[in-house]
């Protein structure tokens, strides 16, 4: 494989990679890792390497199942949270040594035809990459880690993250800015897809630090009705990740509502399904599993390529308006300005009662006295957090940025512009330079208390 050594290389747009992953439909996932042998859902971190001893590794046969079954692509836990890695790596990490269960398994996928996806966690117990336990050598691992992957296996299509930016893990973007990973991704390769399994924290109408949303169905994640961005939904055959002991004889979702309860309806809303199929300790597809997907495969034929997805921006870079110092031209008891650009999108800014327009300003320059440099602004509003905030409250908008002495309007529009239900208000501009910015609303005549959960400030690449 040829390296890229600059990301204006890549080769095509990220709008022709999110539709030739929305035209694949249908992904298996494959939970095997060191949890496989020890019946849990995160592997002990204490356990020795030798745990980890599959006895008949056939990864030909979890392609073949795939195949029969209509799949198009597949993606492997190369590392999950205990930390142990399945191929050998030279780094000071954990890993096998001398199986090399990614080898075979992106061996397999490429004579099949399938597409070729990794999993790798950020969180590593094995490693002691946790919160607050972030250090420059530990982020030089994780960059190691993923040079070897992205760089000794071919053309890798996904890269999905997982242990980043969630609740349970409680790693954010601050302890490892996503800028720094998804850049090192995009210079090793160009066309690989990235995927942070962060649904939990972004509204879902939104592509916040991924290329493609992620929705894990199995944590209540759901696809919104009118979903619209290029997405993938991770379901599970069986009733968890990783196999157990006694899932050969257990229960497994019907054929019928793989199909028709998920695959269909949600390639209908641009998303694909990815299909957990965990391979047991031998390192096989058990008998009941490989039957229920030639039945699924039997009841569904891959139809096509998928409707064409619309373009949508992608957020992949820190909010410049973070933190700053911002201020407002009223506020309504607790709901102070604060609020609209802390970091948490369960908080807002108000109006007042019985005032429906005002403005925030954001003072861009306090962590760096020069002009900020940026290209794309967010207006975030917390429609559907309250059961009275179903659509918009906002009329008209507009964003304006102080340039030398003058304030220069930057965008102009209306709370309906993006159908007047979703939360996020995206706008890509030619890259500018201002020393603030300040967001004028103003709330419809019908609904009060016009809110807002986040003003953004992004300078995107390219």
């Amino acid at each position: 494989m040829q390296l890229i050594t600059s990301w204006d290389e890549r080769q095509k747009t990220l709008l022709d990679l999110q539709q030739s992953f929305l035209d694949l439909r249908f992904g298996i996932f494959l939970h095997f890792n060191m949890a496989t042998f020890q019946n849990l859902e995160w592997g002990d971190p204490r356990d020795p390497i030798s745990t980890f001893n599959p006895s008949a590794l056939d990864t030909d046969q979890w392609v073949s199942a795939a195949k029969a079954a209509g799949m198009t692509y597949a993606c492997l836990t190369t590392k999950h949270h205990d930390g142990f890695a399945i191929w050998p790596t030279r780094t000071r990490g954990t890993s096998v040594k001398t199986l090399d269960v990614v080898r075979a398994y992106v061996d397999s996928c490429r004579k099949s035809g399938l597409k070729v996806g990794l999993y790798y966690s950020i969180l590593d117990l094995r490693a002691d990459i946790r919160k607050f336990c972030i250090t420059p050598d530990k982020v030089d691992l994780i960059m190691a880690q993923l040079t070897e992957l992205l760089t000794n296996y071919g053309v890798i299509d996904l890269l999905v993250f997982d242990g980043w930016n969630a609740p349970w893990s409680r790693i954010t973007y601050d302890d490892l800015p996503f800028d720094l990973i998804y850049r090192h991704v995009k210079m090793l390769q160009p066309d690989c897809l990235v995927m942070d399994l962060n649904a939990s924290e972004y509204p879902g109408s939104a592509l916040y630090y991924t290329d493609i949303k992620a929705f894990e169905s199995n944590a209540g994640q759901t696809l919104p009705n009118d979903s619209f961005i290029p997405a993938q939904c991770c379901h599970t055959l069986t009733n968890e990740w990783f196999w157990k002991q006694g899932d050969e004889n257990g229960p497994l979702k019907s054929a019928k509502k793989v199909v028709h309860e998920w695959l269909v309806p949600q390639n209908d809303r641009f998303c694909n399904l990815l299909l957990n199929v965990a391979p047991n300790r031998e390192g096989r597809l058990a008998a009941n599993v490989v039957e229920r997907l030639h039945e699924i495969g039997q009841m569904w034929r891959h139809p096509g390529p998928a409707k064409r997805v619309k373009p949508n921006i992608n957020i992949t870079t820190p909010n410049l308006a973070l933190r700053q110092p911002v201020f407002a031209s009223a506020s309504q008891a607790t709901f102070g300005p604060d609020l609209a650009n802390d970091g948490v999108l369960s908080h807002s800014w108000c109006l007042p009662p019985d005032e429906r327009a005002g403005w925030l300003e954001v003072d861009l320059t306090q962590s760096q006295p020069e002009p900020v440099y940026f290209n794309t602004l967010v207006l975030f509003e917390p429609i559907g957090r309250w059961d009275d905030y179903r659509q918009t409250r906002i009329g008209h908008y507009r964003f304006l940025a102080l340039v030398g002495a003058e304030w220069i309007e930057v965008v102009e529009t209306t709370g309906e512009s993006n159908g007047g239900t979703r939360e996020v208000h995206m706008h890509r501009i030619p890259r500018m330079s201002a020393t603030r910015m300040r967001l004028e609303i103003r709330g419809k005549e019908t609904e009060p208390e016009p809110h807002v959960a986040e003003l953004g400030v992004y300078n995107e690449p390219p």
